[in-house]
């Protein structure tokens, strides 16, 4: 009997997880599709960069051939001559031949090449690092929703609490005379009315908990239950602080700035295309006429011949500066792209940080708001009780308390929220 009691209980422990923020962060990013999709990008330009490299190395062939010829006409004489050649009817060769070259110089091009390869590669890890960053501000955007929800549930059982001690005593004071039947059916009008919203939070505390569990990785059933995400939210600095933070952190300006350099070598490549090229290579060729695989002693011939090769395209001197023009013309592009980055970052940082403030400002009215709201309750339930005040007023006042408390949840969780929309505009969400 002990261990079927306790089977229920175990079977709920596996669906249901405790997460402060920071843990579904880390859940959110070791599980998230679209994270594997840009670490795979990574690997591609790391791939990539190696290939480059290759092009570095000397390259090499040989090859060996074999030939055999038949020979109906074994006779051969030149016009005018008396003698002839006397060919035999069939004849073999072995013919081989193997290389070796070697770029020494080419303008540059491979040492250009390869440092815009890692450029790039530089800028698939930043990529990355931005889908990081939209990975966990989604997983935050959704746990706050998450918490918002259980906060008005919450106050909403706590409302409910409240109302069925009041029809109680409303029952009480009918029984006695003090109040009608309409005072019962008011307060249960209002138990209904509680209930509905209770249904409906209900509803999107399930829509919500669902995509959590969908993007944390956690199986689909699992209830997740919230800690407060609020407890480490700081005060926030000066807007001239936030724009130097994002000034430095954001992805997107740092990815310009690759871009640029990765455009400054592109520059340096086509001018590169004016200047000659080195190269150095060594032969190796075996021809072995005697028909046996394994010939005999000198009747075959190994020659080896070593060299160097510069070549130079001059017309390029003349056809390439458009070209360079043209290359220029991109990067200055970019130029102009990063300045209008600049003021977007700019005027986001400036509209998020307002936001933060206004989301603070709330807060405190509306502290200031459930002390008046609850003095005000106070004051109708003694009046009700004293059969002072109607029913309408006391249910009023109730449900201006706790509607005071579920804005004042819900504030607290927009400030939170905003201010990780803060962090997110400034680069440093991640961190």
């Amino acid at each position: 009997m002990l261990a079927a009691s306790l089977i229920p209980a175990a079977l709920f422990a596996q669906n249901s997880k405790e997460l402060n923020i920071n843990q579904a962060i880390e859940l959110g990013i070791a599980n998230s599709k679209n994270l594997k999709l840009s670490q795979n990008k990574i690997d591609q330009a790391a791939a990539q960069l190696e290939v480059v490299k290759d092009n570095a190395l000397p390259t090499a062939n040989a090859s060996f051939m074999y030939n055999h010829a038949e020979i109906p006409t074994t006779t051969f004489a030149l016009p005018g001559s008396e003698s002839a050649f006397r060919l035999p009817k069939r004849a073999d060769a072995f013919v081989g031949t193997a290389a070796v070259q070697e770029l020494v110089y080419g303008g540059g091009k491979l040492k250009y090449a390869k440092e815009s390869t890692k450029l790039l590669a530089e800028v698939a890890r930043l990529d990355a690092d931005k889908s990081k960053e939209e990975i966990t501000y989604a997983v935050i955007n959704t746990y706050y929703s998450l918490y918002k929800v259980l906060q008005s549930r919450k106050v909403v059982e706590q409302n409910l609490e409240s109302i069925a001690a009041q029809i109680k005593q409303a029952q009480r004071f009918f029984e006695q005379g003090i109040v009608t039947k309409n005072d019962v059916l008011r307060f249960q009008l209002q138990q209904a009315n509680v209930t509905l919203t209770q249904m409906d939070i209900e509803s999107n505390r399930k829509v919500i908990n669902y995509n959590l569990d969908i993007l944390l990785g956690l199986p689909e059933d699992t209830e997740v239950k919230i800690v407060d995400p609020t407890a480490g939210i700081k005060t926030s600095g000066s807007l001239n602080e936030y724009i130097g933070l994002a000034m430095a952190n954001r992805q997107e300006l740092k990815q310009l700035d690759v871009q640029n350099k990765v455009a400054d070598f592109n520059i340096k490549t086509v001018k590169a295309n004016t200047l000659p090229t080195v190269g150095v290579g060594a032969n190796l060729y075996y021809i072995n006429p005697s028909g046996n695989f394994i010939p005999p002693v000198n009747q075959y011939l190994m020659p080896i011949t070593v060299g160097a090769t510069v070549s130079w395209n001059f017309g390029n001197l003349w056809t390439n500066k458009n070209k360079v023009s043209q290359a220029k013309i991109e990067q200055k592009e970019i130029t102009i792209q990063k300045d209008i980055l600049s003021d977007q970052v700019k005027t986001d940082i400036n509209k998020n940080f307002q936001n933060y403030q206004v989301a603070m400002n709330k807060i405190q009215v509306l502290e200031t708001s459930i002390a008046q709201a609850t003095e005000n309750d106070k004051l109708l339930a003694s009046k009700y009780k004293n059969n002072v005040a109607s029913v309408t007023d006391r249910i009023d006042a109730e449900t201006l308390l706790y509607q005071a408390k579920i804005n004042l949840e819900i504030a607290k969780a927009d400030a939170g929220l905003a201010y990780y929309t803060l962090l997110k505009s400034t680069g440093k969400i991640t961190q």
